[in-house]
């Protein structure tokens, strides 16, 4: 399993999400990337969340200490998960951030190993492995 500090996206790394904004805030935004305080609406946006986030880094910090997350990149390999079965171990997977479990890393493999799985950011995994992990995603 490895663990990485992932404190900003590296290239590819982002995940899209959708807001709705009413049309004096959009206007505002458009007003201020026309008068060149940022490059387009994205910029904003990013700009706005990571001051926030940065107001709020000691809850975070004090939180990801607290339930015991991995914060950054949680990956797991086929040879992991074989390692825990091996083991007779059962994963709790919690993490802020991204958590990966590997491609070739069957559903069956999986179920055996994996006892819940808890991202707060975004979880990469086959299909096949969501579907078969689905009652142990929170």
């Amino acid at each position: 399993m490895s663990k990485e500090p992932l404190n900003q996206p590296r290239g590819g790394e982002t995940e899209k999400i959708t807001i709705n904004l009413g049309p004096i805030d959009l206007g505002q935004i458009d007003l201020l990337v026309e008068e060149g305080f940022y490059s387009n609406r994205t910029d904003l946006i990013r700009t706005a969340i990571r001051n926030q986030l940065s107001v709020h880094a000691p809850v975070v910090k004090d939180t990801v200490t607290r339930r015991e997350l991995v914060l950054g990149l949680q990956h797991f390999s086929k040879q992991d998960l074989e390692a825990a079965r091996a083991a007779n171990q059962r994963l709790r997977i919690q993490v802020l951030g991204l958590a990966s479990i590997a491609t070739d890393v069957s559903p069956e493999l999986a179920l055996a190993t994996i006892d819940s799985i808890l991202v707060r950011g975004a979880l990469h995994a086959s299909p096949a492995l969501k579907a078969a992990l689905a009652d142990r995603i929170r």
